[in-house]
């Protein structure tokens, strides 16, 4: 099978195929939710019914109808129709495609190309489509979870119509869980019955996201078939079943994304590297978006290390940029050498608890004005003011420094940055001090106030 063959919408055995596939809809008349853009006399609906296409984006939340969609258009006006996962899917696969729209276009038939998760795709991926989006030999659909604006280039993103998808409101979510019930050939063949709260827990559980109902309605039918032989009864007490046989189901807009990634900035900060890389291969694995967790590496550099080991928070600013260019999956590589890198390095808060001692001081003290000789004095009638008087040039006097008041004067006292004797921040403790004789005792005094 070709590469061709594997991304064209094709007859699957719906035998082997979840719920959620056998009862996608294929017609715009089948579609549940989406009416701000898919009502009568909306765009995108009339677009699609007068075969008026652009290059679009599709920007929501999951299980709202992105992909869905994308086939529907791809049916309703009988184009050439090849779909990628940005995840799995890079620049040779798409220029293959190209290669097949360009000819499709000498042979006048449009060709549609859906790319699945496009937020995934670096940027020498995305420029890879911007000549034939722009030239019109392929149309683009995209569909992506995050915010187009800042992970879609620029360039591809202005030739293309981003189109906002909704949550699915209870309703709808409950239309579509009835309709699998009432429609879905095998929930037929089974005689499937689903109590009403046992339809309004999947509701209320699935959060708006109908892949996660049907997947669930599923296995709450697979439960109920093992208790009874008398015919397929699903009640609440099964759904609350199926949710919990879910639990190792990697959301990410849920509770196992949060405990997952606080596990592996948790392993960090506690300096075990093999801790680090397991939660983290659960993550890639489960397909995470892995510039989320390089920026939380970024973060994790300064607030946890900090000037322990300063070039922390330049590794994990060059691992972000190196995932951003090369993407998955050999940003794998990039990501576990920052990650084993942090966690070994040695630890320090000292700037974090320091911009936040700060601000607490902003915030709770009444603020005085800026020292006069620290003002700048553009012009003559501020140097008459004072302004910039009896400042002392730091770098005028013997190794750069001169000992002078930089802080209001009812905090010229304070000590907000406490340096720790870990690492290279003990250098700049040593440092510090020497520079400030009174500094140590100020500290000293600060910590038993």
């Amino acid at each position: 099978m070709d590469l061709f063959e594997s991304t064209r919408k094709g007859e699957k055995d719906k035998r082997y195929q979840p719920l959620a596939d056998r009862v996608r809809p294929k017609t715009l008349d089948e579609f549940i939710g989406q009416e701000h853009i898919l009502g009568p006399g909306k765009i995108l609906q009339e677009a699609i019914l007068s075969d008026q296409l652009m290059s679009m984006i599709f920007w929501g939340p999951p299980g709202t109808g992105k992909t869905t969609l994308a086939y529907i258009i791809a049916a309703e006006t009988n184009s050439d129709f090849f779909a990628l996962s940005a995840v799995t899917s890079g620049v040779s696969e798409v220029r293959k495609i190209l290669e097949r729209a360009r000819l499709n276009l000498r042979l006048n038939k449009r060709t549609i190309l859906f790319i699945d998760e496009i937020h995934r795709f670096n940027k020498a991926q995305q420029d890879a489509l911007l000549h034939e989006v722009e030239d019109g030999t392929i149309l683009l659909i995209g569909a992506t979870t995050e915010n187009p604006s800042f992970e879609v280039i620029s360039p591809l993103l202005s030739r293309c119509r981003v189109f906002k998808l909704n949550p699915l409101s209870e309703t709808e979510l409950k239309q579509i869980i009835e309709r699998a019930v009432q429609q879905d050939v095998e929930l037929r063949r089974l005689a499937v019955q689903l109590d009403e709260d046992a339809c309004a827990l999947i509701v209320h559980l699935a959060n708006s996201d109908a892949r996660v109902a049907l997947n669930a309605l599923e296995m709450a039918v697979k439960l109920a078939q093992r208790k009874r032989d008398d015919g397929v009864h699903v009640t609440r007490a099964d759904v609350e079943q199926a949710f919990q046989q879910r639990a190792l189901f990697y959301d990410k807009k849920g509770d196992y994304h949060y405990d997952t990634i606080s596990a592996f900035i948790k392993s960090i900060r506690g300096s075990d590297p093999d801790a680090a890389v397991y939660w983290m291969a659960r993550m890639i694995e489960a397909g995470e978006d892995p510039k989320f967790i390089a920026r939380r590496m970024i973060i994790l550099a300064s607030e946890d290390i900090g000037n322990a080991d300063p070039l922390a928070l330049v590794i994990a600013t060059a691992g972000f940029t190196a995932v951003d260019y090369i993407g998955m999956p050999e940003g794998r590589i990039v990501l576990s050498q920052v990650a084993t890198y942090l966690a070994s390095a040695p630890k320090s808060n000292a700037a974090f608890l320091a911009i936040e001692k700060a601000l607490q001081e902003v915030k709770s003290t009444e603020l005085e004005s800026v020292p006069l000789h620290l003002r700048n004095a553009p012009t003559p009638l501020m140097e008459q003011l004072g302004y910039g008087k009896d400042y002392k040039y730091a770098h005028s006097y013997e190794d750069h420094f001169v000992e002078q008041n930089y802080l209001p004067e009812k905090l010229k006292d304070k000590i907000f940055y406490h340096p720790t004797d870990i690492g290279s921040e003990k250098m700049i403790k040593e440092r510090l001090e020497k520079l400030w004789p009174k500094r140590k005792n100020s500290a000293k005094k600060e910590k038993t106030e």
